[in-house]
């Protein structure tokens, strides 16, 4: 009589499998502690696949900067399963230890309700934190939250203040909207040459919105070839949305170049409902 044969028991294949991956966990922190900084910063910073087992490791063992990464990947989905509440888990550990682009990104995760439930008090509070680090991106998101009261008493002043801050380190979106509250006198005194300076510095830092309002104000002072290029750089920069919006204000103009370039660009808009096939294919 042939004895019956049972399957191995699930632990100990889980628990080998356990240990190959904290030996190999270990090994690649021995590497990681033999290079150096530039060695570092280039394997941590490189393609989401290859570097994030790197990342991890890294993460586990207490550096910031692939906390900070690898709650960047858990939140995006590149190179690691997207997971909202762990990016947020990285966030924070990396905030706690001082990181100011790290407390603005926890601002973002309670602002925009991303792995916790969405909270204003608290995204102000971390947007503050790192704006007080003198993070540009920390600075600009609490002069938005101060200039529309969300989650913070409203005070436009502070708000002003805050984009001029992170402006004059190159931040192309506090120009912008700092050039606009120029514009309209809001928190500041209005001064249209300011505004008109912000938003050529916003629109050659690249963003769209400022190179649309700069655009804007050239032509309201009648040098057309000029607005024209840079209403173009606009609308090649926008997400089709604001691409939209941006044709509309362009159609209501009376300058006859200017309505027939809007009709052009809105020529080449998809509409929405092939925008909702070409989504539901991919």
């Amino acid at each position: 009589m042939f004895m019956k044969l049972s399957a191995e028991p699930a632990e100990p294949a889980g628990r080998f499998a356990r240990q190959d991956e904290v030996e190999a966990d270990y090994r690649r922190m021995c590497q990681l502690r033999r290079m150096s900084f530039v060695e570092l910063r280039v394997l941590l910073a490189g393609e989401p696949c290859k570097a994030a087992p790197w990342v991890e490791t890294a993460a586990r063992y207490g550096l910031v900067e692939a906390q900070l990464r690898l709650g960047q990947m858990r939140l995006d989905g590149l190179g690691a399963p997207k997971d909202e509440g762990a990016a947020f888990t990285w966030f924070m550990r990396a905030a706690k230890r001082n990181s100011p682009e790290a407390m603005n990104m926890v601002g973002r995760c309670y602002e925009n309700g991303w792995g916790r439930t969405v909270d204003l008090s608290a995204a102000a509070d971390w947007y503050r934190r790192s704006a007080e680090a003198g993070h540009d991106w920390g600075e600009y998101n609490y002069a938005n939250m101060l200039f529309d009261g969300r989650g913070v008493a409203r005070d436009q002043a502070q708000a002003v203040a805050g984009y001029r801050r992170a402006a004059d380190k190159g931040h192309a979106r506090a120009m912008n909207l700092l050039a606009r509250c120029c514009e309209e006198g809001w928190g500041t005194p209005r001064d249209i040459a300011a505004a008109c300076d912000g938003y050529r510095r916003s629109a050659q830092g690249g963003y769209f919105r400022g190179q649309f309002n700069y655009g804007a104000l050239l032509a309201a002072h009648g040098r057309i070839d000029e607005a024209l290029g840079w209403f173009d750089k606009a609308c090649q920069g926008a997400p089709p949305d604001s691409l939209r919006a941006m044709v509309q204000v362009l159609l209501r103009q009376n300058h006859p170049r200017l309505a027939e370039f809007a009709r052009a660009t809105a020529a080449r808009l998809p509409d929405n409902n092939s925008e909702r096939r070409g989504e539901a294919q991919s």
